[in-house]
């Protein structure tokens, strides 16, 4: 039932958008590509860059400007290679004339190899890469979805308005920082529309350019909109959507390992710390606006500190974990440690069952503290298929050491799963009441496994 309600709301912002931009309705070619991107976006392994996504990106259905948002936004993350693991059956047919693979790596064909299309060097030229160019991390999902989106559109819009369209796909390449001479993202483009619109002969005013750059920024930063959520549960609520994209094994919740578990949060507490909150928006000429973008940042800011030291609380409880699962092998299914998911079909003993609920013995010494405390405790705004929504194991480390505590093992956990410390020796620099109490609640744990397999052995 979602999945035709999908293709109908896609299908019908396709069919707006072209009716406003005075193209021309080929129904039968607008029936295919709603089926093409509705499909690519269910894929078995989106569950952030879904259909949902793109009809946000894409703004409020309006004016005739706004049309060009959304189809932006209906084609923008058509491609997401990472993700997918590689480009679909289904797609790769508007790419495989102007890209090849090789060893494992995205190539623009050479000038020889590339059949004359001038959709395709407008793309190009959008973006600003070159016959036999390796396509950057940075950039290689937006262009391969540009490319798609021009054949897409070919014959159905103006060139001009193409162009329109592939400039806003080209903003959202994400986290941008500043040239060497100090232009932004969003600079650089400008410059490269003026060039396109005399090579292609658009006659574009500066005007006229400033305000498709405009354009193109609001599409990129609803695209990120998530990082500015003025609640930071909804903003973790996202991150841990992200986290099975790139984590597949996250996906199979009876069956992935606690080593498993960590690597994931581990690579999202890494790109949490290195992410600088002014790379995340774009701002250009006055849009948005300076009191606008600042408060962006400010939210974006904080944010991502919340979601630092939350990343970190789960990376020293999973640290903790782990290391007490080396005891047993060095691949341990985390529902081994911690019992399995909460089920309506059956219940079962899970850890935190035997971890005692306790008072913090260090309180919170920030707001930010006070509120990283509850996330924790309380839980994000929703429980994830792979994962519950509160942390009780973290709960009960923070309120038992404190967070300046924490911190410092979070390094010494980092230390662990660089193997520049044993696992024994992790363990030795944590807290001796929290090892101790974790350790007797996996045992707990195994007990009543034991005396519940006893229990059915002795069932007539």
């Amino acid at each position: 039932m979602q999945l035709d309600q999908d293709k109908k709301r896609c299908l019908d912002s396709l069919v707006w958008a072209i009716e406003q931009l005075h193209g021309d309705l080929q129904m039968h070619r607008l029936h295919r590509t709603a089926d093409l991107i509705i499909q690519t976006m269910t894929g078995p392994w989106r569950f952030f860059h879904t259909p949902e996504h793109i009809f946000e990106v894409g703004g409020t259905v309006g004016a005739t400007g706004e049309a060009i948002e959304v189809l932006a936004a209906l084609f923008h993350d058509l491609v997401y290679v990472q993700v997918d693991q590689g480009v679909s059956v289904n797609i790769s047919s508007y790419i495989s004339p102007f890209v090849k693979e090789d060893w494992g790596k995205l190539i623009i064909r050479d000038q020889d190899e590339l059949v004359s299309d001038r959709l395709f060097d407008l793309v190009a030229a959008v973006f600003g890469f070159v016959p036999g160019q390796i396509l950057p991390m940075g950039g290689q999902n937006e262009f391969l979805s540009a490319v798609i989106a021009a054949k897409s559109l070919e014959n159905l819009l103006p060139l001009d308005i193409i162009a329109q369209i592939l400039t806003c796909i080209e903003a959202t390449i994400p986290f941008r920082p500043k040239s060497a001479s100090g232009l932004s993202a969003s600079d650089v483009l400008y410059q490269r529309l003026m060039d396109i619109s005399q090579d292609f002969g658009f006659s574009w005013t500066d005007e006229k350019t400033q305000s498709i750059v405009k354009q193109a920024v609001r599409v990129s930063n609803r695209d990120v909109e998530n990082f500015a959520f003025t609640s930071s549960a909804h903003f973790l609520d996202n991150t841990w959507n992200l986290l099975p994209e790139t984590n597949h094994h996250l996906k199979s919740a009876s069956s992935y390992t606690v080593q498993g578990y960590r690597t994931s949060i581990q690579k999202m507490e890494g790109f949490m710390s290195f992410l600088k909150p002014e790379l995340v928006f774009q701002q250009f000429k006055g849009e948005p606006d300076d009191q606008t973008y600042q408060a962006l940042v400010d939210r974006t800011r904080k944010n991502l500190e919340v979601a630092r030291l939350y990343l970190g609380a789960k990376l020293v409880s999973i640290g903790i974990i782990e290391a007490l699962s080396f005891r047993i092998g060095r691949d341990i299914p985390i529902s081994t440690m911690m019992g399995e998911l909460p089920s309506t079909a059956h219940s079962a003993a899970q850890l935190e069952h035997f971890i005692p609920t306790i008072s913090a013995h260090v309180p919170p010494a920030t707001v930010l503290e006070n509120e990283v405390l509850e996330l924790l405790e309380v839980g994000r705004s929703l429980n994830s298929s792979y994962d519950v929504k509160n942390s009780p194991i973290a709960t009960f480390v923070v309120k038992s050491v404190g967070f300046a505590e924490l911190r410092k093992m979070v390094e010494q956990a980092k230390a662990f799963f660089r193997d520049d410390i044993s696992s024994e020796e992790f363990l030795s620099s944590c807290d001796p009441d929290v090892v101790r109490t974790v350790t007797n609640g996996v045992l707990e744990l195994f007990e009543s496994r034991k005396i519940a397999l006893g229990q059915l052995t002795r069932s007539p």
